[in-house]
């Protein structure tokens, strides 16, 4: 009964002694160089254009796109793109919607749906009309492109640290 009483505190010193080693090690971590991302999460936004980019570049590499298809392309891709002055438009929108009363509320909401769906439309309509002038076999690649906007993995797809399908958006 002794060597257990002798034990339990050189056993809790030890615990201690590794969680302060841990908490000491994570706090000697030099800061990453400015302008940089200090950890594996932070800065991981892309440009948009860049992501653009790239997705555009992807496509004309797995549907080998023909130099005739580019307008097609470009008119899709342009259909894909969020409105502008979309990001600003969720700054302050809590503070708006609690002074709004229930029926001003679901107004709004409402008219964000009907603002969403025509955005969808135009969407749709841009992508059937590049479709159509895609070759059959292209037709099937495009086909076996993963959606974006979905979910994949535990993270999100769609444009802006998104999947890499054809459809782009953000789920909306």
């Amino acid at each position: 009964m002794m060597k257990l009483t002798r034990l339990a505190p050189l056993a809790l010193s030890g615990v201690l002694l590794a969680g302060g080693l841990a908490g000491a090690s994570q706090a000697q971590q030099p800061p990453a160089p400015s302008g940089q991302p200090a950890g594996p999460r932070e800065g991981r936004r892309m440009d948009p254009a860049a992501m653009a980019a790239k997705h555009a570049e992807r496509l004309r590499a797995v549907l080998q796109l023909r130099p005739d298809q580019e307008p097609a392309l470009k008119a899709f891709l342009e259909s894909r793109k969020p409105p502008a002055g979309m990001g600003e438009r969720g700054r302050g929108g809590h503070e708006q919607y609690a002074a709004m009363t229930t029926p001003q509320r679901l107004d709004a909401q409402r008219a964000r749906m009907t603002e969403r769906m025509a955005r969808f439309d135009q969407r749709l309509a841009a992508t059937k009309k590049f479709y159509a002038q895609l070759s059959p076999t292209q037709q099937k690649a495009f086909d076996a492109l993963q959606p974006r906007g979905g979910m994949k993995g535990g993270h999100r797809g769609g444009m802006g640290g998104h999947g890499p399908g054809p459809m782009g958006g953000r789920g909306e």
